[in-house]
């Protein structure tokens, strides 16, 4: 199933329009090479429609709002839906702003997402309507462990059925759901918190996941996930004792253009519930 996913993005080849976070952009666009996909970037009122049109999917991240943005993701998160590509969202810091709040709530009135993927203070914003986060990290309070697991799935679970979108809530064990389905995954490697950015690269090939398995948006979420997070583990096993955050950065990208289908099917470690 997961090495499916991976082997249809090698193959398809999808491009991916990423209205994103300009501090991470270039990992984005490189991320999503390594896994197979092609990234292009437009965030002008102008064209972000147009170059829509011409994309299969879509990844609209909140990180760097400003009031060309706003406009440029909600015309292009329509031409998605009249198109019917995946639209994934990634409401970055989702709580820490008014800002932030009003424009992820305007995004999911205005536009179908196919995927949302956010760490958990961002998907309890999304339920409420209003919430803190700990800038662009999940608050402290918001921590997912094995104790808090249950209590998260059910979050995930409850936000996937109110917004009709995959949820991906990403942190330490990673829950994807569909509402009904829940993954648990556990891969990736506290270390890839040092690096600015992992999230925002996932979603961008987690749009490319869904672009390339368009009938199986939670399986392909899940397999996105799990590459991300196998991907944290094989990079840190590459370190060595003069190496550091920047390395490991790298060291992810490479880790996610050697991986093979196969390796992310023996790889993976999660449950279904």
């Amino acid at each position: 199933m997961l090495k499916t996913a991976f082997r249809n993005v090698r193959s398809k080849h999808p491009l991916i329009h990423n209205i994103t976070n300009y501090v991470t952009v270039n990992d984005c666009a490189n991320l999503l090479l390594a896994c197979g996909a092609s990234p292009i970037m437009a965030d002008d009122p102008e064209e972000a429609a147009e170059i829509t049109g011409i994309c299969s999917g879509l990844n609209l991240n909140i990180g760097t709002l400003n009031s060309r943005t706003v406009p440029a993701m909600l015309a292009a998160g329509k031409r998605a839906n009249e198109l019917d590509h995946p639209v994934v969202l990634d409401p970055v810091g989702a709580g820490a702003s008014r800002l932030r709040t009003e424009t992820v709530l305007r995004l999911l009135e205005q536009v179908r997402f196919a995927v949302i993927r956010g760490n958990v203070s961002e998907i309890k914003t999304l339920a409420s309507g209003s919430g803190t986060t700990q800038g662009v990290d999940a608050d402290a309070a918001d921590k997912l462990t094995e104790d808090t697991l249950e209590e998260a799935v059910a979050l995930a679970r409850a936000v996937a059925e109110q917004t009709g979108a995959v949820v991906a809530m990403t942190g330490v064990i990673d829950v994807v759901t569909d509402g009904k389905t829940a993954w648990c995954i556990r891969n990736g490697h506290p270390m890839m918190a040092s690096v600015t950015g992992t999230g925002c690269q996932l979603s961008a090939m987690t749009a490319a996941f869904a672009a390339a398995n368009p009938g199986r948006i939670l399986e392909a979420a899940a397999a996105a996930v799990c590459t991300m997070g196998l991907a944290g583990e094989i990079a840190r096993g590459r370190l060595s004792a003069l190496d550091g955050n920047a390395s490991y950065r790298n060291y992810i990208i490479d880790a996610v253009f050697r991986m093979t289908p196969e390796q992310l099917e023996k790889g993976a470690r999660y449950e279904v519930r």
